[in-house]
C-alpha cells in the first residue's frame, strides 16, 4: 500500500481539453505514454511534455511504460505539428523528449534539431528544453542538437549504476555521464540536466555518489523523484522514500554545486520544468 504522501489523484475531466487538442494536432506526449501521475495537474494548466519520433522504443528498460516495438520511420511533418501545439498552448517553456531510436543512424538527433528550429520560428520568445536519449554517445548527434541552442539539454541517468542491468537494459551509466560531459564541452553555455528515481533498491551512499558523478560531468540541474511501477509486469517498487529523505538529497546536491534541484515524491524530470530557468518560467 502506498503511504499517505503518495495520494495524488488524476482528474480525468481536467485532461479532456488537452487530450482533444493533442489528438487534433496528432501530437504525442510522454505524459500519457509513461502514465505520469502528474498528468491531471499539468494538463489542467495546458502544459505537456511532447514525445517525438513515434510511440515505440528500441530499448527494454523495465521501469518504463513506453511501448517496446519496431518503430515506424520518422514523420517529417511532426516538428511542425509540435511547434503549432506549443504556439496554440501559449507555452513559455516547452519540453520535448523522444523514445530511444537505435534504429536511426543519428539516433533521432535531426528530428530534435528540426523541432527546436520550428518552435523558434513560431514562438521566438519561448524557452526550450529537450530530454534526449544517449545517441550511443555520438558526438555528431549531440553537436547537431546543441547546434540549434536549446536552453536546456537533459539526459537522465535514471538510477544508480548497480541497478542498470536490472532496470536499464541497453543503457550504460558511464555512457550517460559521457553524454552530459560531452554536451558541456560542445557548448558550455547550454544548461544540462539529469534525473534519478528513488525506491528501486538503491542505497543512500549510492545516490550521493551519483550526484557527485553528475557534478563532475558538469551537470547543472537535477530532478529526484519516487519510482512508481506502471504495472505488475514492470520492475517493482522496493521502497517508498520519505519526503524528508528527498529534502536531504536536495540539500546535499545544492551543497555539491547544482544550480537547481527539484526533489520530492512526485517530481519527474519535466515536472514544473520552467522552475529551473533563471527567475522561473511558469
Amino acid at each position: 500500500m502506498r503511504p499517505v504522501w503518495l495520494n495524488k489523484k488524476i482528474d480525468i475531466n481536467a485532461c479532456s481539453k488537452m487530450k482533444r487538442l493533442l489528438r487534433d494536432l496528432r501530437v504525442e506526449t510522454v505524459c500519457e505514454q509513461a502514465m505520469c501521475p502528474n498528468i491531471g495537474e499539468c494538463f489542467s494548466r495546458d502544459e505537456a511534455t511532447f514525445l517525438i519520433l513515434g510511440r515505440s522504443c528500441t530499448r527494454m528498460c523495465s521501469f518504463c511504460n513506453i511501448e517496446k516495438n519496431i518503430p515506424l520511420p520518422p514523420d517529417p511533418d511532426e516538428p511542425g505539428r509540435v511547434a503549432e501545439a506549443a504556439k496554440i498552448l501559449s507555452l513559455k517553456h516547452v519540453v520535448i523528449t523522444s523514445v530511444t531510436r537505435d534504429d536511426l543512424s543519428d539516433g533521432g538527433a535531426k528530428a530534435f534539431a528540426d523541432t527546436i528550429s520550428r518552435i523558434r520560428e513560431k514562438s521566438p520568445n519561448i524557452t526550450i528544453e529537450v530530454l534526449i536519449p544517449d545517441f550511443k554517445l555520438s558526438l555528431a548527434a549531440l553537436s547537431l542538437v546543441a547546434g540549434v541552442f536549446p536552453d536546456i539539454i537533459g539526459h537522465n541517468v535514471e538510477t544508480v549504476p548497480s541497478l542498470y542491468k536490472q532496470v536499464r537494459q541497453g543503457a550504460e551509466y558511464l555512457r550517460s555521464l559521457g553524454v552530459l560531459k560531452a554536451l558541456k564541452e560542445i557548448s558550455p553555455k547550454i544548461k544540462t540536466k539529469s534525473g534519478i528515481m528513488l525506491g528501486m533498491g538503491e542505497k543512500e551512499e549510492e545516490v550521493d555518489a551519483v550526484m557527485q558523478d553528475l557534478r563532475s560531468a558538469g551537470c547543472d540541474f537535477l530532478s529526484i523523484g519516487q519510482y512508481l511501477s506502471p504495472s505488475s509486469k514492470h520492475y517493482p517498487v522496493k521502497e517508498y522514500v520519505r519526503p524528508e529523505q528527498f529534502a536531504r538529497y536536495k540539500e546535499e546536491g545544492i551543497k555539491s554545486g547544482f544550480v537547481h534541484i527539484e526533489s520530492g515524491p512526485y517530481v519527474r524530470s519535466s515536472y514544473m520544468a520552467g522552475r529551473y530557468m533563471p527567475g522561473g518560467v511558469n
